[in-house]
């Protein structure tokens, strides 16, 4: 065989996608924010603060 016939064509592999960013961007991704409970939590929690302040 000729030296030309073993020659290989290397092409480098391209950089890896980030699987998590595509789902992200078709659902219209936004801010994060708290759950129902969390909000429920942070009003109780503001309720007897001030609650505590009057009395």
């Amino acid at each position: 065989m000729t030296s030309q016939r073993k020659r290989k064509l290397h092409i480098p592999a391209p950089k890896p996608r980030n699987p998590l960013v595509a789902p992200a961007q078709q659902r219209k991704a936004g801010a994060h924010r708290k759950g129902r409970s969390a909000e429920r939590q942070h009003s109780r929690q503001a309720l007897r603060r001030g609650l505590d302040r009057e009395g």
